[in-house]
Formats: structure tokens, sequence, C-alpha cells
């Protein structure tokens, strides 16, 4: 497969609707390819799971792009861990740190299953529902904007900005677009950062704000980006993982029906969803910061790599029947949520919501059937996250 049959497959409707197929055939014969990627920018794509793994916590391969190009080509986004290196990241990191510990997360699953159930009270009494919309984009936002401190009734301006963001790898997205919903993102939070200083409260940005004007260590581009990176992160990933973990369930009756009848498996089932159809298609970009040879390829400073995390997660090398959904897979180091120094740091978060959303709604609501033939969704343009935009239910009441 050559490069141009690698363009024309990677970024059709064929490839986003199933990427899995071409994966396959990445692997086997350019498990490291170099292409160009649709923002015009030429790179590595990497696709085995070995190599993957290597590159996430190769130190010589870092985040920040103006370690290469300059400041000019920094933005407000990548003032956060992950775009930067150390030690930057490691003081980004402590910093947000505070608000991701296991006791802390632990002690937010009474709230997180009252949030589950307010919203499935709320479709009960229909026979239908869009599970992306009414249910898996709601429950992380409201935890999310609840540990931030920002209000919920912006949820929707959240969604608007945040996909702008998401999709600047599409196409078809505008870039004069991304920037406006960028400006009117950054006005937004800044507008916000001015009354929480008037009136701090125990929210994550209050205490962002007290540790910047205590001692300096976030400047207020880093203040921005990692507010930015919260609201996105912190809701992006689950969405796609309850979206895209209903639909396995779906596509797979017999899965189903055992998570239903011992919803204690609920564990090991997210973490196959995880790796059968990740939430995240691809790694965020990575630079080689000097010149070295990789898996017998010349590398050059400046080279971008991205790794495609859903191929490694295919990989046959590395899992036992990598396209079988199995939810009661052994246990497997699979790379959803990345791996190394960079790992996600709100993945225990994002676990413990998606858990609690689908055995909920499995339990609440047991005979839901896609309203939709599968090969008629429609999944989300561009090379970052991976989620169907909408999941149309009947619930069978």
């Amino acid at each position: 497969m050559n490069t141009n049959d690698v363009m024309s497959n990677l970024f059709s409707k064929e490839f986003t609707d199933n990427p899995y197929p071409i994966y396959d055939n990445l692997r086997k014969n350019d498990p490291l390819l170099k292409m160009r990627f649709p923002d015009g920018n030429v790179g590595w794509l990497v696709s085995s799971y070995e190599d993957a793994e290597t590159v996430l916590k190769d130190p010589r391969f870092i985040k920040d792009i103006t370690k290469i190009y300059g400041e000019e080509s920094a933005s407000v986004f990548s003032s956060n861990m992950l775009f930067s290196d150390p030690p930057d990241h490691k003081r980004l990191r402590l910093l947000m740190q505070k608000s991701f510990t296991p006791q802390l997360i632990a002690g937010m699953r009474d709230h997180i299953q009252d949030i589950a159930d307010d919203l499935l009270d709320a479709v009960s009494s229909q026979d239908h529902m869009n599970l992306i919309d009414d249910y898996a984009f709601l429950l992380p936002i409201i935890v999310i904007s609840e540990l931030l401190g920002v209000p919920l009734e912006d949820r929707d301006k959240f969604r608007i900005w945040s996909n702008s963001i998401i999709d600047t790898s599409n196409q078809d997205t505008s870039e004069e677009i991304v920037i406006q919903h960028m400006d009117e993102f950054v006005k937004y939070l800044g507008e916000w950062f001015s009354k929480v200083r008037e009136n701090p409260g125990n929210d994550l940005i209050s205490q962002l704000l007290l540790a910047e004007e205590q001692d300096d260590r976030l400047s207020e581009q880093e203040l921005y980006g990692v507010v930015i990176l919260m609201i996105i992160a912190g809701h992006e990933t689950t969405v796609n993982l309850i979206g895209n973990g209903v639909l396995a369930l779906l596509e797979h009756p017999e899965q189903r029906k055992l998570l239903q009848d011992q919803p204690e498996l609920i564990h090991g089932a997210i973490e196959e969803m995880l790796r059968f159809n990740g939430p995240v298609e691809f790694s965020t970009s990575r630079w080689a910061s000097e010149d070295f040879e990789f898996r017998g390829v010349q590398m050059t400073r400046g080279d971008l790599v991205i790794v495609s995390l859903n191929s490694a997660n295919r990989d046959p090398r590395q899992f036992n029947d990598p396209d079988i959904f199995n939810i009661t897979r052994e246990k497997s180091q699979h790379l959803a949520f990345g791996k190394g120094i960079h790992l996600c740091l709100g993945a225990p978060l994002a676990r413990l919501e998606a858990e609690i959303a689908i055995n909920t709604l499995l339990q609440r609501f047991p005979n839901i059937q896609l309203r939709d033939n599968i090969q008629d969704l429609e999944w989300r343009p561009g090379m970052l996250v991976r989620g169907v935009k909408e999941l149309p239910l009947s619930l069978n009441n």
C-alpha cells in the first residue's frame, strides 16, 4: 500500500465508519508510515502496539512544538500539560492531581449515580432517546462543570467550542470558525476568572487562581490552557466511551446479556470497550527532538509522529483475537488513555462515569434497541476522537 492509497483510505468515509481493516493492512505492511496528514503536515503514522508504546514513552519524542519552531507557534490551548515536556509538565500535572486523587474520585460515586438517575428519569416517559445528547454528553459535562465551578447552564457553549477545537483536524472545518470559537472561549473564561477572583470557592478554578497568585506557578497563558483542556478532555473522552461502549453491547447481544446478568463485570467491560473501539482515535502530535534511528527509520529533528491508539489496541501480536469483543477478557494493557508521563490524568474519573452510566442504563432500560441500522450511523470527523454524532435508541419500556 503506497502513501497515496493510505491517504485516500485513511480519511475517507469508509475509514471513518470502520477503520480497523485499514489498520490491519497498515500494521502488516506499513507499521511506520511517512505520509501527509489532512492539515498538510508530513509526518510518521505509527500503527503497531510495540512501536506505539515505545513512542508514547520515549522522551526523545516531545510534545512542546515551541522547542522546534519557536514561541510564535504556541496557542492558548497548547499551554497545558498535554502539550508540555518536563519540567513544565511535572509542575502542571502536580497542580491538577490534587483534584484527581483516588479518594476524591471514589467519593464522587454517589453523586455521579444521582446524576445518571436524574438524566434517565427525564427520558423515562418517552419511548426513545438519543443516547449522546440525552445522556452521554450531559453526565460528564455536569460533573466537570461542578468540579471546575463553571455554570452548568453554559454547557451548550462548551460543547460548541469543544467540538470546534476537536475537529480542527477535519479538512472541512473552517480555520476562521475555529479561531472565532477559541476567542469566544478565552473571552468567556477571562470574564469567569474575574468573578472567581472576587469570590473564590472550593472549585478547581479557584484553587488554580490561588496557586497563580501565591507563587506564580501558573502563568495566565497556562491557566487558560489548563481549564480549556479540562473542559474538553473532561467530557469528550467519556462521551465517546459511553457511546462506543453501548454501541458495542448492542452489536454483541450475548455480551450485553452477560453484563446485564452480572453487572459486577462492568470494570472489565469498560476496559474492553476502551480497547475494542476507544474514544480517542489518534494521539496528539509528538515531535522528534533530535536526529536518531527508530525501528530502522531515520528520524530527523522536527519530524511529526502520531500514534494510532485504536490500531495499536487491535494488534494481534499484543491481544488474542483482537477483533472479538469480550468483556471477560483478561486485563489488557491497552493504550486508550496513553502511556508514560502523559497517561490521561482523568482516566479514573472517565472509567467511573462510564461504569455508572452504562450499568445504570442497562438496569433501567434492559430492552434498549438501536433505532437505525448500524451502517447508517454518522461518525464524527477529524483525527482526534472516535464517536458517533448520534445514537438513537428505542427504550421499549
